[in-house]
């Protein structure tokens, strides 16, 4: 199978795989890590988290482990408190931090950002048709995924939060100047099972256009973590290979 939208950026291999730390407190964090190993280079630290706290103190553990940090904290608030706390994060030296806002708030952050890179959270993984519609948004799925998309590159952000499902006309539209970072990972056969609606594989992620896959529980809870990592790592080498 060929495609046009294969990410062609300069990405270590080991590195496209982030796996989340959607677990309870920052010692069963630590633990994954553990038992993870090498078979993971990068990690999105999230909401759940933040709020168990040690959240900074896991952060500095994971660089000093030699590990890559996505701080997955979705900023929204007023445009001025949005660009100090990206402010504040780029001296933390992560990589990836999300803004879910308006474009003010894109803005801010992306005036701020330093080193780090913005993303944009376009439309959640969690959502669909019906979603958006009890949201009051009379638009289709894709053609938001995309008009948002196109404001966070004009506003200066790095790239974006997108289910699989859209990449391609992200890829199509906006070109591959810009990061496309893809949640909702599930296997085949999993997919109807959590709260996650629009998904793909991680095949399909990245023939779409995705540069990086975001995976959490289908390793999380797998019996065993480090080998579905592998499988997850060896999958991407198959893709690139």
């Amino acid at each position: 199978m060929q495609s046009s939208h294969l990410s062609e950026k300069a990405i270590p291999l080991n590195e496209r795989l982030i796996v989340a730390l959607d677990v309870p407190d920052a010692e069963a964090a630590r633990a994954l890590v553990r038992t993870l190993g090498p078979a993971c280079q990068f990690y999105k630290v999230g909401l759940e988290l933040f709020m168990a706290g040690g959240y900074f103190e896991l952060v500095e553990w994971l660089r000093g482990q030699g590990k890559r940090v996505f701080c997955d904290l979705k900023f929204f608030d007023v445009p001025e408190t949005v660009g100090r706390a990206v402010r504040r994060l780029s001296d933390r030296q992560v990589d990836f931090a999300t803004v879910h806002g308006n474009d003010s708030m894109l803005e801010a952050a992306a005036r701020e950002k330093g080193d780090l890179k913005i993303l944009a959270v376009t439309v959640l993984t969690s959502l669909d048709r019906s979603d958006l519609d009890a949201l009051g948004f009379d638009c289709d799925v894709e053609d938001l995924v995309v008009s948002r998309g196109r404001k966070a590159l004009r506003l200066g952000c790095d790239g974006v939060i997108s289910s699989g499902l859209e990449a391609p006309r992200l890829r199509a539209e906006l070109g591959e100047r810009f990061l496309v970072v893809t949640p909702g990972i599930r296997p085949v056969d999993n997919r109807p099972v959590d709260d996650q609606k629009r998904t793909v594989d991680i095949e399909q992620a990245f023939r779409n256009g995705a540069d990086y896959v975001v995976i959490g529980r289908p390793i999380r809870d797998a019996e065993d973590p480090r080998a579905a990592a592998e499988r997850a790592q060896q999958q991407i080498a198959g893709v690139f290979g």
